[in-house]
């Protein structure tokens, strides 16, 4: 399609720490732009619209559906989330690179989209890991927890999709090694 930027792409099963990583990974390269998705999900604490997410109630969500806006979407947990097409296809032709933190619905159209992303899966240590990360964050039910847990074993059958698989054990540890994929492909 001839963009001048790189799209990244980094998927993870809810409490395997992609949004960690991510920030981490934000802060360590400058010339990354973390593309903002759109949701209809709640805010939770400490999030601000516009920054951690787009947030919107689900008639304004179908309308940029509807209209060709989505570059992907999804409705995950009784949720839509989505990345908006203009943003990223203008940023890439800008010459930018954008970093998307995306489940696995949307890392998938996106793989199917023409962009070509460089894919990379988040993986926890292991389900009793992933488990008690998400009880230790006390802001799911346990009966959310357990759709969480479905939810993560689906998605983890679905990482041989993706150029790249960082398992998250060790923080200091994921992080270097995500920061070498990050190197590597920005150096191309």
């Amino acid at each position: 399609m001839g963009f001048k930027g790189s799209l990244f792409m980094v998927s993870a099963p809810s409490g395997a720490g992609k949004t960690t990583l991510v920030r981490a990974i934000l802060d360590r390269f400058d010339q990354l732009s973390y593309s903002i998705s759109h949701t209809t999900r709640a805010p939770r604490k400490g999030e601000v619209d516009g920054k951690d997410y787009f947030f919107l109630d689900e008639k304004q969500f179908e309308t940029m559906i509807e209209k060709g806006m989505m570059l992907e979407w999804a409705r995950v947990h009784n949720n839509f989330y989505g990345t908006s097409r203009p943003f990223v296809e203008d940023q890439l032709g800008a010459g930018r690179h954008i970093l998307l933190d995306i489940d696995v619905q949307g890392a998938r159209q996106i793989m199917d989209s023409g962009l070509e992303p460089v894919s990379i899966f988040i993986m926890p240590p292991s389900m009793e890991e992933l488990a008690r990360r998400l009880r230790a964050r006390q802001t799911d039910s346990d009966q959310v927890i357990q759709m969480r847990l479905d939810n993560a074993r689906h998605e983890m059958e679905q990482r041989g999709f993706y150029d790249h698989l960082v398992v998250n054990d060790k923080l200091d540890l994921a992080v270097e090694t995500l920061a070498q994929i990050f190197e590597k492909e920005l150096q191309n």
